[in-house]
């Protein structure tokens, strides 16, 4: 199937970058830091009463409100809501809501922040302190906070100091403060060296990027797929490759060892769609850190809800016969984790193996991973 250049121009970057992937996949070959510990939370985690919830989420509505909602199967007498403009700063004088030991609250009247914080204290056991998980910006849409997810032992990872996102090239000056003001200040580029020359990053003032280039030293694709399976059998292959490619171990091993060192919080790491080589990083850092695979799927596969105003628009500039071939490269599938999780499996026989052989990480890596990310 020949496509019009026309319609290849309009689709613009994000099909650019997914034909990029598979390419990576197939030509694959088969001041000092301080002493690591726990940082400082906005409350000491009480190991006698840990927290309790078995679920939260935080969603800002279109209103400014926000929904705060939380499952427990503890005997809670109920939970107390409170709120502040900073997770350090959390106002426990002036509750914003109560709830249930399993609710659903709606906040309104709070004003403008950069980003509200919502304290949940049960009537027994250890708070948790959460946020909404989207940054809401308006240059990059698929920008949000990596943490806010239970693990399978009952603790929590911290929001607030780890975020993903797609493209940063087209933040505003108001995003640019915004982060800045939210304390990012170590941007992981994963891209190519085209893609960043094409699209530099553009950082909040005082913020270090680095560029740790997943693909590697990769040539251009010489077609594209031309059907729908073939499209997905090509993304299927690029999350092989982000297993097996040399460039993107040692990129991946980069971004852990850099999230484990206390005064790199205030991470991000990015794509050009968020979705594919940022999604592989997310799965690499909540895997390791115990969070379930059921909640590792679904914030892998978030990125078509976050991205799904850019995903329409692209089609939308495509011809209908085109849009089923080319809608598998800008979304994300389950079938395309999976096959990436069946390439660890093959090749290293569990995923703990692949992060000590595949990524190089020491036990000590993954012991002071969680002491800095995760509460409770």
């Amino acid at each position: 199937m020949k496509t019009p250049k026309r319609s290849l121009r309009l689709a613009g970057a994000v099909i650019a970058t997914a034909t990029a992937l598979s390419l990576g996949a197939v030509a694959a070959p088969a001041q000092a830091a301080p002493a690591h510990g726990a940082q400082p939370t906005a409350h000491a985690i009480d190991r006698a009463h840990p927290i309790p919830f078995t679920a939260a989420n935080v969603t800002q509505n279109a209103d400014g409100s926000f929904t705060v909602s939380w499952s427990s199967d503890a005997d809670l007498r109920g939970v107390t809501v409170y709120a502040g403009t900073s997770q350090w700063k959390i106002d426990e004088r002036h509750a914003v809501a109560h709830g249930q030991g399993t609710d659903s609250v709606t906040v309104t009247g709070l004003g403008q922040a950069d980003r509200w914080w919502f304290r949940l204290q049960p009537s027994r056991g250890e708070g948790l302190t959460l946020a909404d998980r989207s940054l809401h910006l308006a240059g990059a849409p698929n920008f949000r906070d990596a943490g806010g997810y239970r693990t399978s032992d009952g603790s929590w990872v911290r929001m607030g100091v780890v975020y993903r996102s797609g493209d940063i090239s087209k933040l505003t000056a108001d995003d640019l403060a915004k982060l800045q003001r939210l304390g990012i200040h170590t941007i992981y580029d994963l891209r190519t060296d085209s893609e960043r020359s094409a699209s530099p990053d553009q950082v909040p003032a005082g913020a270090t990027d680095v560029q740790e280039n997943v693909l590697g030293n990769l040539g251009g694709l010489s077609s594209m797929p031309s059907s729908p399976a073939a499209a997905v059998a090509m993304m299927q292959q690029a999350e092989v490759g982000m297993v097996d490619l040399p460039s993107a171990q040692s990129s991946y091993q980069t971004v852990v060892k850099g999230i484990e060192n206390p005064w790199n919080l205030g991470v991000l790491y990015h794509c050009t769609a968020g979705k594919d080589r940022t999604g592989w990083a997310s799965a690499v850092l909540l895997t390791a850190l115990g969070v379930p695979q059921q909640t590792v799927d679904a914030d892998y596969l978030a990125s078509n809800d976050y991205n799904a105003g850019m995903i329409q628009a692209t089609l939308s500039h495509l011809p209908a016969a085109y849009q089923a071939v080319y809608k598998p490269l800008l979304v994300v599938d389950q079938s395309y984790l999976d096959a990436g999780l069946n390439e660890v499996n093959a090749k290293y026989g569990s995923f703990d193996a692949y992060l000590h052989q595949g990524l190089g990480l020491s036990d000590a890596d993954l012991h002071w991973l969680k002491a800095e990310l995760l509460v409770g």
